[in-house]
Parts: C-alpha cells; structure tokens; sequence
C-alpha cells in the first residue's frame, strides 16, 4: 500500500491514447549488425525458453553493465589503476580475473539487449511498453560503458586527461540523444552504427587488457607525441560528432523538406534539445571554475551523477516521441544541479561541500530516475493490462 500511496501518474491520458496507436519503425543499415550480430542473435534467442519476457531479459542485460561499473568502482574507483601503478602502491592495477569477468559481462549484456526484441516476436508480446524499457535502460547505460573503458587506460601519461574524459562522455550522451531526437522529428529510428561496433569494441579491449594487462594499451604512435588513449579519443568522435550525429541532422532536414516528419515548428523542433543542453553548460562552468577542482577528486560520482541525469531527460523524450506527444522543455533536475554549481562556484565553500554536492545529487538522480520509471512501467501495465517480468498468459 505503501508504494501505491507513493506512485505518481507521470503518464497522461494523451501519452496513453499515444501508445495505444504507436507503431515501432526502424532502419538499421549497419553492416556489423545485419550481417553478424542479427544472425547470431537469432541462434541464441532460439535456446531462450518460451517463458521467458523479453523485459526479464532486458533488465538483466542493463544488471552485468551495472555489475561492471560497481566492480570496477571497487577496483580502480578514481581511475589511477590502468595508469600503470606500481603493484606496492595505493593504486595497484586492476586484476587480470576483473577484466574476463567484465568482458563476460559486457558480452551478456550486449547479446540479451540484442534478443530481447525477438523473443517478443516470439512470444507475441510486442508492445510500446518493451521499447520504452529498452530504449530507457539504454540511456543510463551511456555513462557504465565508458566508464569501464577509462579504467582500461587510466589517469595517466598514455591516456587523455580527466577533463577530456567528461567531454568524451558528453560525445556519447549527444551521440545517443540525438538518435531520439530524430525519431521526435521524422517518426523512425535510424539506429547508429556505433552502438554494435563500440560494444564488441569495447569486449576485444577488456578480453585484451585480462591477458596482456594495463600496459599493453602505454605506447605512442609513430612520431612520440600520441598515445593509444588518443587514438580511442579521436575514433569515438569520429563516429558520432563525424557520422552519426550529422546524419541524424540531415534525415531530420529531409523529412521536413519531403513533408513526412512530424512539421513542427524550428523551436520546437530543438524542444528535445534544451534540458541537455542546460545540463551540459551547468556542469562544465562547475568542472572549469570549480576552486576544488571537484571534477579531479571525485571523477567517478560526477560522471555517474550527469549521466544519470541525462538518461533521467532522455527517458521523458523517448515517453514523447513514442507517444506522439510533446517533449518537456525543462526537467526539474536542472535545478538542484544549477543551484549547488552556483554556490560552489560563487561561495566557494569548499571541497567538502562540493563533494557532498555531488554525492547527493548522485542520489537524488538515482532515486528520480528510479521512482519515474517504477511508476510509468506500473502505469502502461495497467493500461495494457500486461505484467513487466512475466508473460501473461491469454484467455481463450
């Protein structure tokens, strides 16, 4: 009763009357995922027991990529361990076991997000509830998966700085809401062909690190002045800044000039846009000017800290693009985030406050994130008279 009491309605009679006509449409031109990563997941998902709900498997595979972030925080939580520490100082390397373990997870989680959309096409149990829960957990996992490659280079001479690092992840938050943005604007959604490639990447670095260690990743290339952390760098922008984020700009631009995306109005067309865009100038002031430099102290909690905001906003736009419904200009958590970066930047109370800063916007954002999501999924249950974990069996 207690939860019931606590549940809120964020799902409004438009959103609902929005599901109940959606229609999934997507393209996927990739040749990594037609041509090896489908017909491999085709062949597992045919030893998937029938019983199984596709949304039991999704939840899963976001559970290893969670199971890897605490298991590398235990290890190498300010990220110095992959900086090629000496085994006798405060920050030996990670052990070679941690790697395998996180390779075999990536691999689970990678391969059950692949089968889980046929297993409902299997057991008939598509909906807009599935997508949701999918595409909602996929946001959130745009700041594990970085992190965990950081940790394979570390904070040190053969890797990029901590501050490069936080623009890196804001290439990967972009990269992802963009996609979303342009299924808001033309109705389908392009699938980006790095997410297949950066995820077995990112298998082949962690099965490489557990039998070669940290320092097989400490060299320059020819010419001495660039490492391999670089090159890492330079590939992840390439993909989205260079491929996939103009891409999504030019199918935007085309289905208004064709006539067949959805004709809003150029303001709020960006709607979608400006929550992130917020989240990203608050945070960087706070990382640049920050008189604690809180960003070098506590790298791991602050990227875990935006990155959940930002799946906490990309949750509420991919609630309106599947519902054909418009998408919040502002979300709520800016606020706390924009207030305590004001008083540390302005005050300057120092670096204890700044810690705690974050820490509890770490749990505020968590438990927003957790009560938007337990209270929509419970909410199209109801509507769609389904259960999330269990396939409901059918009346005759």
């Amino acid at each position: 009763m207690g939860c019931c009491k606590m549940e809120v309605q964020y799902l409004t009679p438009e959103h609902l009357q929005g599901f109940d006509n959606y229609k999934y449409s997507s393209v996927d031109t990739s040749p990594l995922s037609n041509y090896v990563m489908h017909p491999f997941w085709n062949a597992v998902v045919k030893i998937c027991p029938m019983w199984i709900a596709p949304n039991l498997l999704t939840f899963t595979g976001f559970l290893f990529t969670v199971a890897n972030f605490i298991l590398l925080s235990i290890y190498d939580y300010h990220f110095y361990a992959g900086g090629g520490g000496d085994p006798q100082s405060d920050y030996p390397p990670v052990p070679s076991w941690v790697w395998f373990l996180a390779a075999f997870n990536l691999f689970m989680s990678h391969t059950l997000d692949g089968i889980d959309g046929k297993q409902a096409r299997r057991t008939g149990t598509s909906g807009p509830l599935g997508e949701l829960f999918d595409h909602g957990l996929d946001s959130w996992t745009t700041v594990f998966i970085p992190t965990g490659m950081y940790s394979v280079f570390g904070r040190g001479p053969f890797s990029i700085s901590i501050m490069r690092m936080f623009f890196v992840y804001w290439n990967v938050f972009y990269n992802f809401l963009f996609s979303h943005w342009e299924k808001y604007n033309t109705g389908v959604l392009y699938l980006p062909w790095g997410y297949d490639a950066s995820m077995v990447g990112c298998f082949i670095v962690f099965i490489c690190t557990g039998f070669g260690g940290h320092e097989m990743w400490k060299f320059h290339l020819p010419g001495g002045y660039y490492t391999s952390g670089d090159v890492v760098e330079v590939v992840l922008y390439a993909g989205s800044v260079g491929l996939s984020m103009p891409v999504a700009i030019y199918n935007v631009y085309m289905s208004y000039r064709h006539g067949t995306g959805k004709m809003r109005p150029f303001f709020e067309m960006l709607r979608p846009l400006y929550s992130t865009c917020v989240l990203m100038l608050a945070t960087t002031l706070w990382v640049c000017l920050s008189p604690s430099n809180i960003l070098l102290d506590q790298p791991r909690i602050f990227f875990y800290m935006v990155g959940t905001v930002f799946s906490h906003i990309c949750c509420k736009l991919i609630v309106a693009q599947m519902s054909t419904s418009r998408c919040e200009g502002f979300n709520w958590t800016l606020f706390p985030i924009s207030a305590l970066a004001i008083v540390s930047l302005v005050f300057q109370p120092g670096l204890g406050f700044e810690r705690a800063a974050v820490y509890a916007l770490a749990v505020l954002s968590t438990l927003a994130q957790i009560h938007y999501g337990v209270c929509v999924v419970r909410q199209m249950c109801r509507h769609f008279r389904i259960e999330c974990f269990k396939i409901k069996l059918r009346e005759d």
